[in-house]
C-alpha cells in the first residue's frame, strides 16, 4: 500500500506547521524527532519512523540518548545524516540541563550537589571521578574531573587532588563518581579511597565534606549515611 507522505496531510497534522502555529510544546515526541529527520522511508512518514524508534526504547527520551550512530542507523530511512541531527539534539538537551543544574552555585545538602552533578555523569557508560571545590561558604568554586576509567573503576590521584584545592584556596571538597551499574552501595575501594583523601586533607586543612556516588536516577551520600 502506497504511504501518504507528509504534505498531504492536513495542515493541522504537520509536525512543522503545527510547530509554527500552535507552539513547541503540542509536539509530541515523535513528531519532534520528525521534524529533525525531515522525511522518513518508502514505508513510514518521518512522524511513523520516529515513532518507532521512540517504541524501541520504551519511549524514553534518556534512553534514546544513549544508542549509537550505528544503533539509529539500523531503521530504515535513518542514514548518517539523521542520526547526526538526533543526537545532536538529545546532546543540546543534556547540555541545557547540565546548565540549570549550574545554577546550585552554594551547596547546602547532598541533594544539591547530585543536582549539579547528575547531569554531568549521571548516565554515562564509563566511571569519572570529579570534585567540587568549595570557599568557607560553601560555595562552589571549580567542577573538576580527577579522573575517567572503565566501567568499574578509575584511578584517582590524590596529589592531584588536593593540588588544585591549595591552588583555589578551597577549604573543603565534595568527591563524586558515578557507578554506571546503577548500584549505589560504595565497593571495599569506594571507602579506603574514601577515608585516604579524608586523611590527607586534615592534614593539609581541607575538609572532605561528602562523597557521592551518582548513578542515573538516584545518589548515595556518605555524609548523610555517617560513613564519612
Amino acid at each position: 500500500m502506497k504511504r501518504l507522505s507528509i504534505k498531504t496531510w492536513a495542515i493541522d497534522d504537520r509536525p512543522r506547521e503545527k510547530l509554527l502555529q500552535k507552539g513547541k510544546t503540542v509536539l509530541s515526541d515523535a513528531e519532534l524527532i520528525a521534524i529533525l529527520i525531515g522525511s522518513g522511508n518508502r514505508s513510514e512518514s518521518a512522524v511513523e519512523l520516529s515513532k518507532r524508534i521512540l517504541q524501541s526504547v520504551s519511549n524514553n527520551l534518556n534512553q534514546l540518548s544513549k544508542l549509537s550512530f550505528e544503533q539509529l542507523q539500523e531503521f530504515k530511512g535513518i542514514g548518517e545524516a539523521k542520526a547526526t541531527s538526533i543526537i545532536t539534539a538529545l546532546e543540546l538537551g543534556k547540555r541545557r540541563h547540565y546548565e540549570k543544574g549550574q545554577e546550585f552555585k552554594k551547596i547546602t545538602s547532598s541533594t544539591n550537589a547530585y543536582k549539579l552533578m547528575q547531569p554531568v555523569i549521571g548516565d554515562l557508560q564509563h566511571e569519572e571521578f570529579w570534585v567540587l571545590y568549595l570557599n568557607n561558604a560553601n560555595v562552589v568554586l571549580l567542577k573538576h574531573q580527577i579522573s575517567k576509567g572503565g566501567l568499574n573503576a578509575t584511578l584517582v590521584d590524590v596529589r592531584l587532588l588536593f593540588k588544585k584545592a591549595i591552588e583555589l584556596r578551597s577549604v573543603g571538597i565534595i568527591l563524586c563518581h558515578n557507578h554506571p551499574s546503577g548500584k549505589l552501595k560504595p565497593s571495599s575501594s569506594d571507602l579506603s579511597l574514601t577515608d585516604k583523601i579524608k586523611k590527607a586533607g586534615a592534614i593539609l586543612d581541607v575538609k572532605v565534606l561528602d562523597h557521592l556516588i551518582i548513578t542515573e536516577k538516584a545518589y548515595f551520600s556518605f555524609a548523610d549515611e555517617g560513613i564519612l
